[in-house]
Formats: structure tokens, C-alpha cells, sequence
């Protein structure tokens, strides 16, 4: 019988996930990250606290499977608010959920179900892995449920991580989740899903970093694209590319945060027709269909989270770069967010936009 470790949020997902997978025959176990302590504030849209290890808890005593809780705090610490500190306070707009998928879900996970000679990590993300006889790789492909697909922040998936992790839900949509977590009385059915950044639960982020660092940081000057100065701002960390609201300036056209000069700590605002381009660079690379694109490859590419993927053609620099050219100017491409590649609903692979 085929082993599998459940990653367990405390979420109506994972909880289906569980239930799903025991219900295809596989000896399975329910464990939770404990990832950072708990914060003090309102906990609704978080995932991990001491209730959401409760409600995984009472799923896992439902489903008469083993639960464990697994304290990774200290790699948590490390590989996620760690980099995601490093990166605000390097111009970047990071996205800690890919780090967390990358470096905790399917790296540390993955390490300790080796460890207890378990076969499979689960996870309730909307995603789906197929295998391609062709090319004998495994594939990521998009989830059914086009408002749910959760492919973008999973492109970092490897060849072998891929071969040992099972999507449930990725032909499911959440309304079908959610009927039968009701069905099964899963204590957490109409649970709300996770918004926020886990560890910043009121979405402050710039607040988190500051208490989290003990740091405080510089105020300094608003410029345009001449260096005419326009105002204070607040600390550098506090803004991101394409940002129009909360700058505290009264301008007599909108302007938003274009660039910002580190050196000088300076952020240079600019008009909405100047924060597209057409083109961008991006390293830390992961290929998922093949091993390196040899030639201009046509994509189409998606460069955050909630953004329809666009036609762009690729070429590969050099082991662990990429150069991306859409065919229309693209708006507010941020530093540090993800890039990420299809062909279709297939993932060919993605990296950090440099």
C-alpha cells in the first residue's frame, strides 16, 4: 500500500485532500507546519495558528488517520520571511508563498516523508501533475477551475518532487470542495479561505518587517523621472512598482511609484504610461518540460499571481537565466515577483524577474 503525508492547513482544502486521498486506498497521515509563532492579531485569514491545528487535528480524528505536528520554524525563518525581508528591503516585491512552496513544502516536506519511507507529499493546491511518455517527464499543468488554479506559485517544482506529490483537487472546483466537506461534517466546511501573507495577518507588511528587524527606516525624497523633488516618503520598503494610493502627496496629475534608487533612497514617481515594457530578465530558474530551451520559444507568460497569461516569446540565456519579450508593453512588471511560462495549460517553467 502507497504511503502518503498530507499537508494539513487547517483549511476546508487540505481537509478534502485528506479525505480524497484515504478514500483511493493509500495508508495515510495528516501533519501541520508549524512555521512561525503565532501573532497577535485578528487570525481569520491566516493559516497554521494554534485553532487551524485544531480543526486539522479534528479532520484527522474524523478520517481515523494519524496526525503530527512538525516544527519548522527555524527553516521558515530562513528561506521565507528571511528572503522576503532581504528583498523589500533590496527594491524587491517578493512572493513568499512560491519560497514557502520551494523551499518548506517540497523540500523540507518532501525530506521528512523520506525520512519515515512514505511515497507521497498531498497538498490541497489546485493544480494537476501528469506524466508525458514522449518526453518521460511529469508535467504541471493548470487545475480545472481556472478562478482557483494555484499552478503560478508552483512552477519551482522539480522533476522528482513532481513524481512524489499528489494534487486531489485539481479537478475539482471549490464549490464541489466545499459540498463535500458539508457532507462529511469536516469542522472547518464553511472555514473562509487564507487571504494574507501568513506571517503578516493584517497585510502591514512594512509594519512586520520593521518589528521583526527592530530596524527603522529612512525617510527620504519623492522625485520624478528629472529628479524634481515632490515630496517625503517613509521609508523605501513601504512602496512597490505600479503603487498609486497611499503615497500622502497632493499632485495635480495621478503619478505612481516607477523605480527605486536604493543608492539614494529616492523613489521616483512617474505616470501610468511609463510603468509598461515589453521586456524583462529573470533568474533562479526552473524548467519543468525540458532541461533548457534551446531556440525562441513562443509562451504565453503571467508575471504575478492574478494576471491573465500573455503571449511572449522566451529565450534562454544562459543555466540559470531567461529573457522574456511579450508582444504588448506589460504594466508594473515588479522585481522579484515570479515570471511564469505556458504552453497552454502546461507549465513549461518560470524565475525570479531580475
Amino acid at each position: 500500500m502507497k504511503k502518503a503525508l498530507i499537508a494539513m492547513s487547517g483549511g476546508v482544502d487540505s481537509s478534502v485532500a485528506s479525505l480524497l486521498i484515504k478514500e483511493k486506498g493509500y495508508d495515510c497521515a495528516g501533519i501541520t507546519m508549524k512555521l512561525y509563532d503565532d501573532i497577535d492579531s485578528d487570525k481569520t485569514n491566516t493559516c497554521c495558528s494554534a485553532d487551524d491545528i485544531a480543526d486539522a487535528r479534528a479532520v484527522c480524528n474524523k478520517l481515523s488517520i494519524p496526525y503530527y505536528v512538525f516544527n519548522f520554524k527555524d527553516s521558515f525563518n530562513e528561506q521565507v520571511i528571511s528572503r522576503f525581508i532581504k528583498a523589500y528591503e533590496n527594491g524587491s516585491t517578493p512572493n513568499p508563498c512560491i519560497d514557502c512552496n520551494r523551499y518548506i513544502k517540497f523540500d523540507r516536506l518532501m525530506r521528512r516523508m523520506e525520512e519515515l519511507s512514505m511515497d507521497y507529499v498531498v497538498t490541497g493546491h489546485y493544480a494537476r501533475i501528469d506524466y508525458d511518455g514522449n518526453t518521460g517527464r511529469y508535467i504541471l499543468k493548470k487545475a480545472l477551475d481556472d478562478t482557483k488554479d494555484q499552478s503560478y506559485v508552483l512552477y519551482s517544482l522539480t522533476q522528482y518532487q513532481l513524481k512524489h506529490t499528489l494534487f486531489p483537487l485539481g479537478e475539482l472546483n471549490k464549490t464541489e470542495v466545499r459540498k463535500i466537506a458539508e457532507k462529511n461534517d469536516f469542522i472547518n466546511a464553511k472555514k473562509h479561505d487564507s487571504q494574507d501573507i501568513c506571517f503578516v495577518p493584517n497585510g502591514k507588511y512594512a509594519e512586520f518587517i520593521e518589528s521583526y528587524t527592530g530596524k527603522k527606516y529612512e525617510s527620504g525624497d519623492f522625485v520624478d523621472k528629472d529628479g524634481n523633488i515632490l515630496g517625503e516618503h517613509k521609508g523605501i520598503i513601504r512602496y512597490t512598482i505600479g503603487q498609486r494610493k497611499g503615497l500622502g502627496l497632493a499632485l495635480p496629475a495621478p503619478m505612481y511609484v516607477c523605480e527605486k534608487d536604493l543608492e539614494n533612497n529616492k523613489v521616483i514617481l512617474g505616470y501610468n504610461d511609463d510603468l509598461f515594457t515589453k521586456e524583462l530578465y529573470a533568474d533562479e530558474i526552473n524548467l519543468i518540460t525540458c532541461d533548457r530551451i534551446t531556440q525562441p520559444l513562443k509562451v504565453k507568460a503571467k508575471v504575478r499571481y492574478n494576471q491573465k497569461e500573455q503571449p511572449a516569446t522566451v529565450e534562454q540565456i544562459d543555466d540559470n537565466t531567461i529573457h522574456v519579450v511579450f508582444d504588448e508593453p506589460q504594466r508594473a512588471i515588479c522585481k522579484g515577483q515570479a515570471v511564469v511560462l505556458y504552453d497552454g495549460d502546461i507549465v513549461v517553467g518560470g524565475g525570479t524577474i531580475l
